[in-house]
């Protein structure tokens, strides 16, 4: 038993020694200069700047604004992620194959379709997209559904494959069409699970919605990127706190949503 034990214990160690070095090789690498991140003029720099950032705005006014832009930012989360679930399901249908006689020849096309869609990332979307729609949350908002597509397909497909097939195979062989048997048989099964995912990546787009405002996308994501950029620090503080008190509110409520379906 000793002998078996030998083998894999000095793969272990040659493992992390080798994850040590490429570690040690990353810091050489970058030329990270941290004699200048912890010198005194910066440590006073990120005093005066945090002691900004904790005096936020709270005007009438201003918070107004916020809550705009909040309701901006929820509503292009909500929407992608809806246009995502749509266009999710209508191509992991092709994408997957649901029995052994399922010829499934969409099946590559469709799954090359959607990693596609999810390695380019939601900020890319939202340039290329710029350049055709203009600036504002329609913008932001595909590109959060064009990305989330991509994750959401391959996720359902996976679910469908997955699903118990004794139903199926039942209406199968009495002559029920493929549509009625997904209808009937498989999305009765894997429906919760999909609900599960799509609620679930609504949590990650409210944060990836007020990241894209940042390129123009509207919501609290440009209004972040104008104050910053004017260096306006009381007014970034309370975007900021908005943005952290957005994303607690909606995976509190999206998680209570997931248990209550799990039951």
């Amino acid at each position: 038993m000793l002998n078996h034990q030998t083998p894999s214990r000095s793969n272990n160690y040659l493992l992390l020694i080798g994850v040590i070095g490429i570690t040690i090789l990353s810091f050489w690498s970058l030329d990270l200069q941290l004699s200048r991140l912890f010198s005194l003029r910066s440590l006073e720099l990120m005093a005066k700047f945090f002691n900004e950032l904790l005096s936020p705005n709270i005007s009438s006014t201003f918070l107004s604004k916020v809550l705009i832009a909040s309701l901006e930012t929820i509503a292009m989360s909500a929407v992608g992620t809806l246009l995502a679930a749509v266009l999710g399901i209508m191509l992991a249908l092709p994408a997957s194959k649901t029995n052994s006689n399922d010829t499934a020849i969409l099946r590559t096309p469709a799954r090359w379709l959607l990693n596609a869609l999810r390695s380019i990332p939601e900020l890319v979307w939202a340039a290329l997209l710029l350049i055709s729609v203009g600036l504002g949350p329609l913008a932001g908002t595909l590109a959060l559904g064009l990305h989330t597509t991509g994750v959401l397909g391959r996720l359902f497909a996976e679910s469908i494959e997955n699903a118990n097939t004794h139903s199926g195979e039942s209406l199968r062989l009495v002559g029920v069409s493929e549509l009625r048997i997904f209808l009937y048989a498989t999305l009765p099964t894997v429906l919760p699970q999909l609900i599960s995912y799509t609620l679930y990546r609504w949590e990650n787009n409210i944060r990836a919605a007020a990241i894209l405002g940042i390129v123009g996308g509207g919501g609290l994501g440009q209004m972040l990127s104008f104050h910053m950029g004017l260096f306006q620090m009381q007014e970034t503080s309370t975007i900021l706190l908005s943005m952290i008190g957005l994303v607690i509110m909606v995976d509190s409520l999206s998680y209570w949503l997931r248990k209550s379906i799990e039951r």
